[in-house]
C-alpha cells in the first residue's frame, strides 16, 4: 500500500504514505496520486492478515487524524477514488486492468484508514475528516461531507460493474468497505436486487493469474453471507413498498444448494417470512424436497450447529407447515437412501415421515441436552400444524411419535417422584422454593405432554385410516397411556385415545392369539375402514402461526453481525470492542 509497498512491514517506511499523512496539502492535480495508489500489495486474505495490516496501519492513522482536518489529503483521497468510479464501467468494456488496478488500491487504502478511524473517533469527528479547511492550489476548496457520496457510490460500483475476474477484487473490496460503515442509511434497493443475482451465481474468486491482484483463495462466492447482513440492518420505510424483479427460480435453485450455511439460512428465513410471493413461489414448486432435505439434514445434526442455526431452521419449517397443500404434498414425496441418517437405514421413506423423525429427534436431544422452551414449542407447533395431514407414516416415525410421548411421561413421573420425596423428607429453613420449583417443572412437562397427546388425537381424528402404523405402535405402547386417563388435564383428549385403543383391542382379541406381525396389521387396515367417524370426538383444528417477537432486532441484529464477523474475508475485528454479541455466540 502507497508506492513500491508490497508488505506489511514497509508501511511505516513509506515515502508516499508518508506524504499522505504529513502536514501539507496535495493538490489533486499532483501526480502524486498516481504514484501512491500505483502499488502491488497482497489484499489479507484471512482475519489474521487483517489484524497484522491493521495493526501497520494505526500508527499512520492516527497521524492523518492529527493532520487531516488541516490538510484535506483524505478528503482528496477520497474524490480521487469517486472519479475514476464514474469510469470502471467503460474501462471494464475496454479490459483497462491498469485502471481498475489503480481504483481498486485507492478504494483498499480508503478502507483501511476508514475502518481505523470508526474505531478511534465519535461520528462526529469521523464526518470532520471528510470535511476541511484549507486546500493546495488548484484543488475544490468548498465545505463537504463526502462519506455519503462515498457509500452511494460503492453501491453505484456493485450495481453497475459487472462481475468478471478483472472486477472481481474491487467489487470484494466495496461490498467489504461498506462492511465498515454498514449503518450508512443509502438507497439499496438495486443493490439488494444485485447481492441476490451474486448469490445465485455463487462466483468463485479467480485464479491470481486471470486478475491483477491477489484477493482471497478460499472458497465461497463474492458477497457470499453478506445478501442478509445488507437487507437486515438498512431500514426501509414500511409504508413504501419496494419492488423488483428477480428469477425465482434460479434463486430457489441457489438456496437449496446452499443451506449447510447459516448465511442461506437466514436469507431463506428472510425471504420466506418477508416476502409473500417467493413464499408462494417455494410452496407451489413439485420439488420440495430439493429445500426441504438440506434443512433436516441441518437439524438432524444439531449437535455441530450453532443454536441460532438450529433455531432458524425450525422457524422455516413452521411456516412451511402452516400450508395445508405443503402438509399434505410432502407424504407424497418418497426418498431413497437417506445417507446422513445414520441412526438406521432409511432405504425409503416419505418426505413427510422424515420431518416427523428429524423434528421429534430434535425434541429428544433438546431435552435432554440444550431444554430450550422456544425450541419445544417450535417443534411441537410444526408437528401439530401437521397432525391432521398425517398420512401413511413410515413405522419408524410412528414409533417416535410414541417414544417421544415415552420419555415425557417418564419424565412426568420422576418429577412427581421427586417432589413425593420433598414432602416426606426433613425440610430446612431454605426448602420454601423446593416445591414451587417442582409445580413449574410439572407444568410444563403436562403442557408438552398435553400437546403431543393432542397431535396423536388429530391424526387419529382426521386420517385414521391412512395410518395403520401409528394405530399399531399405540397399541404396542398401550400402557403408557393408562395412568392419563383419569388425569384431569387430559382426560378429554384421552377418550378418543380409549376409543381406538379399545376398538382395535378387543378386533385383535377376537383374532386370536400369537397374531404375527403381519397378521396384526391386517386386523388394523380392516379395523381402520369399520370404525365409524362419529365414534370420536371431534376437537378444534390444531393451528399454529409463526411470529416474530415484539423486538425481534434484538435477535437479529447481533446474529447478523456475528456471521459477518465469522465469514468476512479480509476483514479483522477487534474482540475488545464487539459489544453486540458475545464472542461464545460467534
Amino acid at each position: 500500500m502507497g508506492a513500491n509497498t508490497s508488505q506489511v512491514s514497509d508501511l511505516c517506511e513509506n515515502q508516499s504514505l508518508r506524504t499522505l499523512i504529513g502536514t501539507e496539502s496535495i493538490s489533486e492535480n499532483d501526480p502524486f496520486w498516481n504514484q501512491l495508489i500505483s502499488f502491488t500489495f497482497i489484499s489479507p486474505t484471512s482475519s489474521g492478515d487483517s489484524k497484522l495490516l491493521e495493526e501497520a496501519v494505526i500508527p499512520l492513522a492516527k497521524i492523518l487524524i492529527e493532520n487531516n482536518p488541516r490538510t484535506g489529503n483524505f478528503g482528496a483521497l477520497v474524490r480521487i477514488f469517486l472519479g475514476r468510479t464514474k469510469e470502471l464501467k467503460i474501462s471494464t468494456e475496454c479490459q483497462d486492468q491498469l485502471f481498475i488496478w489503480q481504483a481498486h488500491n485507492a478504494l483498499f487504502m480508503i478502507r483501511c484508514l476508514l475502518k481505523v478511524f470508526i474505531s478511534e473517533m465519535t461520528e462526529e469527528e469521523l464526518h470532520q475528516q471528510f470535511s476541511y479547511q484549507e486546500r493546495a492550489p488548484g484543488s475544490y476548496t468548498g465545505r463537504e461531507d463526502l462519506l455519503e457520496e462515498l457509500m452511494c457510490n460503492l453501491v453505484h460500483l456493485v450495481v453497475e460493474v459487472p462481475l468478471l475476474d478483472i472486477t472481481y477484487s474491487i467489487l470484494f473490496e466495496a461490498v467489504t468497505t461498506m462492511l465498515s460503515w454498514i449503518n450508512t442509511h443509502t438507497q439499496i434497493l438495486r443493490l439488494v436486487k444485485t447481492l441476490l443475482y451474486n448469490f445465485i451465481r455463487q462466483e468463485k474468486c479467480p485464479p491470481p493469474a486471470t486478475h491483477i491482484f491477489d484477493q482471497q483463495s478460499d472458497g465461497g462466492g463474492l458477497l457470499y453471507g453478506l445478501a442478509s447482513g445488507v437487507a437486515n440492518t438498512s431500514s426501509i420505510p414500511t409504508e413504501q413498498h419496494h419492488t423488483f424483479q428477480i428469477n425465482f427460480n434460479s434463486l430457489y435453485t441457489a438456496l437449496c444448494e446452499q443451506q449447510r450455511s447459516d448465511q442461506a439460512t437466514l436469507l431463506l428465513y428472510t425471504l420466506l417470512h418477508q416476502n409473500t410471493n417467493m413464499r408462494n413461489y417455494m410452496l407451489s414448486r413439485t420439488d420440495m424436497e430439493n429445500l426441504v432435505v438440506p434443512i433436516l439434514e441441518i437439524l438432524y445434526h444439531v449437535e455441530d450447529r450453532n443454536s441460532h442455526h438450529v433455531y432458524m431452521a425450525l422457524i422455516i419449517l413452521l411456516i412451511l407447515t402452516e400450508d395445508d397443500t405443503f402438509n399434505r404434498s410432502i407424504h407424497e414425496v418418497v426418498l431413497k437412501n437417506i445417507t446422513w441418517y445414520s441412526e438406521r437405514q432409511l432405504t425409503e421413506i416419505s418426505l413427510g415421515s422424515l420431518l416427523i423423525l428429524v423434528v421429534i429427534r430434535t425434541i429428544q436431544y433438546n431435552m435432554t441436552r440444550t431444554r430450550d422452551k422456544y425450541l419445544h414449542t417450535n417443534c411441537l407447533a410444526a408437528l401439530a400444524n401437521m397432525s391432521a395431514q398425517f398420512r401413511c407414516l413410515h413405522q419408524y416415525a410412528a414409533q417416535r411419535i410414541i417414544s417421544l410421548f415415552a420419555l415425557l411421561s417418564k419424565k412426568h413421573n420422576k418429577v412427581l417422584e421427586q417432589a413425593t420425596q420433598s414432602l416426606r423428607g426433613p425440610r430446612g429453613a431454605d426448602d420454601s422454593s423446593v416445591l414451587p420449583d417442582y409445580a413449574q417443572d410439572l407444568n410444563v412437562i403436562e403442557e408438552v405432554i398435553r400437546m403431543m397427546l393432542e397431535i396423536i388425537n388429530s391424526c387419529l381424528s382426521n386420517s385414521l385410516h391412512h395410518n395403520p402404523n401409528l394405530v399399531y405402535a399405540l397399541l404396542y405402547k398401550r400402557e403408557l397411556f393408562e395412568q392419563f386417563r383419569t388425569h384431569p388435564s387430559f382426560q378429554d383428549i384421552m377418550q378418543n385415545l380409549d376409543t381406538v385403543i379399545g376398538f382395535f383391542s378387543q378386533r385383535l382379541e377376537a383374532a386370536g392369539t400369537d397374531l404375527s406381525v403381519e397378521r396384526v396389521q391386517e386386523v388394523i387396515m380392516k379395523g381402520a375402514q369399520a370404525l365409524p367417524n362419529d365414534r370420536l370426538k371431534k376437537f378444534p383444528e390444531l393451528k399454529f402461526k409463526y411470529v416474530e417477537e415484539d423486538q425481534p432486532e434484538d435477535f437479529f441484529i447481533p446474529y447478523v453481525w456475528s456471521l459477518v464477523f465469522n465469514s468476512g474475508v479480509g476483514l479483522h475485528w477487534s474482540t475488545t470492542n464487539i459489544q453486540l454479541f458475545s464472542m461464545d455466540s460467534a
